[in-house]
């Protein structure tokens, strides 16, 4: 295929010198809008600018009418938008805490029919070109860390051509690579929302999420009476006693447990971003609860019982203050947008202060409305538009 014919009049444009191969990266212009200062669209239908760190200031004649993302952090500002039905593509639809959607009175949430990047050989860049997308909610320097086979040259393309990328990694900071701006969730959130022209959306579920942080943390108890926290990952080897465990740190991905105030356990003894080690090193922390990190999203609650059954059984993992308290749970995604946010906190602070917000009785428990500590149906309504 000639790709040079392939240029033809879009509803969206990206504006001149908005993006520029640099050191190897995509970089640009980061200046800031809306809650975090500055301007914001106004919704009159003329063009408009967002503007975002590493991509710079991208320009739209319109809202666009067709999107892609990442994963379930863009996917999911999307979705909280309203903006479901306009969904063409994903790099991975699979392994998304989807079932917490169903705690949403009306909020149905399916991949069917949206097409998956992500294949056996990795992304092909022609995919991007058929499916014709009129932006990608995507920080290309990660997304070509990721996928082998595409460069920045690629991505540049991908954005003067095709449609443009807005986005920026947020799960975790301190990455050599990532030399530019970070941004909070809400920051990020509300780029989003600008692209998308959905200032109301954004702003119902920024004031859900402040009442509820608010509210939760004025009810904790006082800090040295919190649990220490040991995050593992539920993809370790149970079977063989090798786990990964992390530090809470910085960044979108433990927004939650930055938001509940407890202890991270592990931080301390871990120098990076994870650290490998057997039921010993996890004894000799011995944190008051274990928590596995993808427990909600890749992993079903009989595979989750199936593979903490192999640490209740094991010698020194019988041992864990965790274990012999029965305090092993389902952790959530790092890859996490406003609305899984939200819903990541509510079971993470019935995990670990049972006592105040009400016992942990899984997922489907949060339909009750007594169960909940934020209001479901307001956010339910925010994502279908019944403002």
């Amino acid at each position: 295929m000639d790709r040079s014919r392939r240029d033809v009049t879009r509803r969206t444009y990206v504006k001149t010198g908005a993006a520029a191969i640099a050191g190897g990266g995509l970089a640009g212009c980061s200046s800031l809008v809306g809650r975090d200062g500055g301007t914001t669209p106004d919704g009159s239908g003329d063009p408009y600018t967002v503007e975002m760190a590493p991509m710079g200031t991208v320009e739209f004649e319109g809202v666009p009418e067709t999107w892609m993302a990442y994963f379930s952090t863009y996917g999911d500002m999307g979705i909280a938008l309203g903006q479901l039905d306009r969904l063409s593509g994903l790099v991975f639809t699979e392994n998304w805490p989807i079932q917490l959607y169903d705690t949403l009175p009306g909020v149905d949430v399916s991949f069917d029919g949206v097409q998956q990047l992500m294949g056996e050989s990795g992304i092909d860049k022609e995919v991007f070109y058929e499916m014709g997308c009129d932006v990608h909610l995507f920080d290309p320097n990660h997304l070509q860390r990721l996928a082998d086979g595409l460069s920045a040259s690629d991505f540049d393309e991908i954005h003067q051509r095709v449609g443009p990328i807005v986005g920026n990694s947020i799960r975790r900071r301190g990455q050599d690579w990532h030399d530019y701006r970070y941004y909070s969730l809400y920051e990020a959130f509300e780029k989003i929302a600008d692209v998308f022209q959905e200032r109301d959306r954004y702003e119902a579920l920024a004031s859900v999420h402040d009442s509820f942080i608010e509210e939760v943390r004025s009810r904790l108890p006082q800090e040295g009476e919190r649990p220490e926290i040991g995050l593992l990952s539920i993809n370790s080897d149970f079977e063989n006693g090798s786990f990964y465990a992390y530090p809470i740190g910085e960044g979108n991905g433990k927004k939650q447990y930055q938001d509940l105030g407890v202890q991270d356990a592990f931080g301390p003894h871990i120098d990076g971003g994870y650290a490998q080690w057997d039921y010993e090193q996890i004894l000799e922390v011995d944190p008051d609860v274990l928590v596995f990190s993808y427990g909600l999203s890749h992993a079903s609650k009989t595979e989750f019982e199936e593979r903490t059954a192999k640490m209740r059984a094991d010698p020194v993992g019988q041992r864990l203050s965790a274990v012999e308290n029965d305090r092993l749970y389902r952790g959530g995604t790092s890859y996490q947008g406003p609305i899984i946010n939200l819903l990541q906190t509510e079971i993470a602070a019935k995990q670990f202060y049972p006592d105040e917000f009400g016992e942990w009785r899984g997922v489907d428990a949060l339909s009750n409305a007594d169960a909940q500590l934020f209001d479901h149906q307001r956010v339910a309504d925010a994502i279908t538009g019944d403002l």
